[in-house]
């Protein structure tokens, strides 16, 4: 499964495949870095089966931390503090593609409809380390 080129905002950029693993029962991530980006960014790419999702996490580090849909159908929930959950659905057959970031102290989770496989991006600037994240489930 592993990419060499990843399309973000318009533009085919160079990857370099790092490690593969599986976050949450059904949930593999794949972490890329992007030369290009002089180690200021990395890429997840995250494979969710139909009808599973990943851990509700906690931002709790990072300056900024981008999720995007690839394909399939889904959708991700964002917590924006005290119960300002906003849902956001996702499909192959969106007129734009889905980018949104997601703020230090804010929850997220990614959910594939149980019809159906769903792929997403994970930008993280800086990279991902262990830490970035709170498992809340």
């Amino acid at each position: 499964m592993a990419l060499s080129i990843f399309h973000l905002d318009g533009q085919d950029i160079a990857v370099s495949y790092i490690s593969e693993s599986e976050v949450f029962s059904g949930v593999i991530c794949e972490v890329y870095t992007i030369p290009s980006a002089n180690g200021k960014y990395d890429l997840g790419v995250i494979y969710i089966d139909a009808g599973k999702e990943t851990p509700l996490q906690r931002v709790l580090k990072g300056s900024k931390t981008v999720e995007g849909h690839i394909s399939g159908k889904g959708k991700l929930l964002i917590n924006q503090g005290s119960d300002d959950e906003v849902v956001y659905e996702v499909s192959d057959d969106m007129s734009e593609p889905f980018q949104i970031e997601v703020k230090v102290g804010q929850t997220m989770k990614w959910i594939a409809n149980p019809e159906s496989k769903l792929t997403v991006y994970e930008i993280c600037y800086p990279p991902y380390e262990d830490g970035r994240y709170e498992n809340l489930e």
